[in-house]
C-alpha cells in the first residue's frame, strides 16, 4: 500500500473531486439529481470560481478533455484565450516592444474558460445553464465559508484592513473577532 496524505475515494454511484470541498459537494449534488459527469464538472467549475478565485476564474483559461463511452477518442474543448484582435506585430512595434510583455494588460488574452465551460455543457451536458449556474449564484449571493488563513492572506493585501476579513457583501465588509472563520 502506498502512503498518501489524501484519502482514497471510491464509490459505486459516482465521485466528484476538486480543490475545494464546497465545489466537490456541488458537483456530487448534480450527479445525485440526475446530471451527468459533464454537468457536474461545469457546476463544480463555476463554484470554484467563487470559492477559490485566486486559483481560477471565468476570465481565465480552461483545457477540458472529454470522452463519452461511445467516443473512440477523447476530445479537447479548448478554452485557452486567444490574442486580442489589435495585438499585432505592428501594434507591439509601434509601442517599441520586440516581444509580448510577461505581465500587465499587454500580456492579457481574451478569456476562454467561460466559453469552454458553456460549450462543454451545450455539447455534452444534460442540464440547463440555469441549473448549472444555480449553486454558484446562490453562493455568490449568500457567501461561502472562508478559512481564517485565507482571510488573513486577503487582509494583508488590502491596505487598512484588519487581520481577519470576515464577510464581504456589496459595498460592505464586516470583520469578525480574530481567530474566527468568516463568510466571504
Amino acid at each position: 500500500m502506498t502512503f498518501t496524505t489524501r484519502p482514497e475515494i471510491v464509490g459505486t454511484f459516482g465521485v466528484v473531486t476538486s480543490t475545494h470541498w464546497i465545489a466537490s459537494a456541488v458537483g456530487m449534488s448534480v450527479l445525485e439529481r440526475g446530471g451527468n459527469a459533464f454537468d457536474a464538472a461545469v457546476s463544480t467549475a463555476f463554484v470554484l470560481h467563487l470559492v477559490e478565485p485566486h486559483m481560477n476564474g471565468i476570465a481565465g483559461d480552461a483545457v477540458i478533455m472529454v470522452q463519452r463511452p461511445q467516443d473512440a477518442l477523447p476530445t479537447v474543448v479548448c478554452g485557452q484565450g486567444c490574442a486580442p484582435a489589435r495585438a499585432t506585430i505592428g501594434e507591439f512595434d509601434a509601442r517599441g516592444l520586440d516581444r509580448i510583455p510577461a505581465e500587465g494588460l499587454l500580456a492579457a488574452v481574451v478569456p476562454g474558460a467561460f466559453g469552454a465551460w458553456l460549450s462543454t455543457l451545450r455539447d455534452y451536458g444534460t442540464i440547463t445553464l440555469h441549473d448549472a449556474l444555480a449553486p454558484a449564484i446562490d453562493y455568490a449571493r449568500n457567501g461561502v465559508p472562508l478559512h481564517e488563513g485565507a482571510a488573513d492572506s486577503i487582509a494583508r493585501r488590502v491596505p487598512g484592513r484588519p487581520a481577519a476579513i470576515g464577510a464581504v457583501s456589496p459595498g460592505k465588509i464586516t470583520v469578525p473577532r480574530s481567530g474566527r472563520t468568516g463568510i466571504v
